[in-house]
């Protein structure tokens, strides 16, 4: 592949190295289609399996596909063959930040472009709830135009990530610019450990030097945990405010994102990025999981579809139905944001067929994407809205072979513009086959009245 193939997967044209790391190489590319230049980020498959990075490497891939921003750098496809994965992403061409940084200081206008830049990127990941977790110059990219590029999410997370007490464990960054709270081993709110970060990184731009700098890395760490910082005379007071909100070693005090997004220091000339649109999610793509496959050829770009496996409904047991009925849901006990959980449920006679075709006529009137795979249905906006695109589960239930159950939930998207769905789209549209839905404000639950049917004396007699 260096140079006597200088044509990968029939797509891209290699070109000169970027740059190397333990277990990747990076080129510059040229796409054969279009003609774009592009970076092709190659990853040795052996490598990675040998040292347990399986599951890093796939999170990347996830992640990358669902932070879309004009401030992220995009990662446009992904290919592999029997020994190599390749990432071709966006190619940045003004390089890092880190190098105009090392020239000197920059005026605090600059900086605070920058910094704005930095923060409507970040902000934009934990509204998807991910968070970067190794922040610093070095994995800031600045393009032809001046604008800001956010880069490297080897380290990143996912909420899914987080423990039963909500927080991140993993220890991990780079020591000048991780939170006093991973420092000290605690288990740490991804958002304001990278909001910490961000406060390092604006202290660098305006002063040209780290904050907190030492050559023991003990004594390091101890001004971090104590956030022992000395402002150079040159900062305005305006910045010295915001860097002491940012800089704060108390995670549970220091500002929040919305409250530096609204402090006056921040707003001075800020015109926050149109988002691009954003995949769904993540794990649910192809790619991820194909990279990691055995059957994939040397020089070939184009890899099987994966048709949608057969819908086949989820049967429910006794305690299924037991755990349906509103009065022993003891979720309340266990989980967190009852009032964001926005699921409902209804139930049918019709067959498992006719809800799925009763599904995609309502996700065709509401130009939704459609995807069936073993008793669910997920309907995918195509709209950008508050928090994303629109997406909702329907999983369908079998509980005697003329009895379903269908729960449909958010999976993704913005709690109101669900509920608004629900109001105007899916439940005058499910009025033929749900049994009281559309005349209710909700959905009937399972523990509402049941016609007496067949089924339901069916479902006594199995001792239900």
């Amino acid at each position: 592949m260096e140079r006597k193939s200088a044509i990968l997967m029939n797509r891209y044209e290699l070109g000169r190295m970027l740059g190397q790391g333990t277990f990747a190489k990076v080129y510059h590319a040229r796409s054969l289609a279009t003609n774009q230049s592009v970076a092709i980020k190659v990853i040795d498959k052996e490598k990675v399996l040998r040292v347990g990075m399986i599951d890093q490497i796939k999170r990347e891939i996830s992640i990358m596909r669902l932070v879309r921003h004009p401030n992220i750098v995009q990662l446009h496809e992904v290919m592999a063959s029997k020994t190599k994965i390749y990432f071709a992403m966006e190619y940045v061409r003004g390089g890092e930040l880190f190098a105009r940084v090392a020239k000197g200081r920059l005026k605090e206008d600059a900086a605070r472009k920058y910094f704005q830049q930095l923060i409507g990127a970040v902000d934009f990941c934990h509204s998807r709830d991910v968070y970067h977790r190794d922040l610093k110059p070095e994995n800031l990219l600045v393009d032809e135009h001046g604008n800001l590029k956010v880069s490297d999410f080897g380290l990143s997370a996912l909420k899914e990530c987080q423990k039963q007490d909500g927080l991140l464990h993993t220890t991990c960054g780079t020591p000048a610019y991780v939170a006093p709270e991973i420092i000290n081993k605690k288990g740490y709110d991804g958002e304001k450990a990278d909001i910490w970060s961000c406060g390092v990184i604006l202290f660098v731009l305006l002063a040209g030097y780290l904050p907190f700098q030492d050559s023991n890395l003990m004594e390091m760490y101890r001004k971090i945990s104590k956030g022992d910082v000395r402002h150079p005379q040159w900062f305005s007071s305006d910045a010295r405010k915001i860097l002491s909100r940012l800089l704060d070693p108390n995670p549970n005090t220091r500002i929040t994102m919305d409250k530096l997004i609204e402090h006056p220091w921040f707003k001075k000339g800020y015109k926050p990025a149109v988002t691009l649109a954003t995949p769904r999610a993540s794990k649910d793509l192809n790619d991820v999981q194909a990279a990691f496959s055995t059957d994939q050829k040397d020089g070939k770009g184009n890899r099987a579809e994966q048709p949608n496996s057969p819908l086949k409904p989820a049967s429910l047991n006794a305690f299924d139905i037991i755990s349906l009925s509103k009065g022993f849901d003891l979720s309340g006990l266990f989980e967190k944001d009852q009032e964001q959980k926005s699921n409902s449920r209804f139930m049918t006679q019709k067959p498992a067929s006719a809800i799925v075709s009763k599904l995609e006529q309502i996700a065709e009137t509401e130009s939704f994407k459609v995807k069936k795979q073993d008793g669910l249905v997920t309907l995918q906006g195509s709209k950008e809205g508050r928090k994303g695109q629109l997406a909702i589960d329907a999983e369908i239930f079998e509980v005697t072979p003329s009895f379903y159950v269908v729960e449909v939930k958010k999976s993704a998207g913005d709690t109101l513009e669900y509920e608004r769905f629900c109001k105007k789209g899916l439940r005058p549209s499910l009025k033929d086959i749900c049994w009281n839905g559309p005349s209710e404000e909700k959905l009937p639950s399972v523990s509402e009245s049941v016609p007496p049917t067949p089924s339901s004396k069916s479902t006594k007699r199995n001792g239900i």
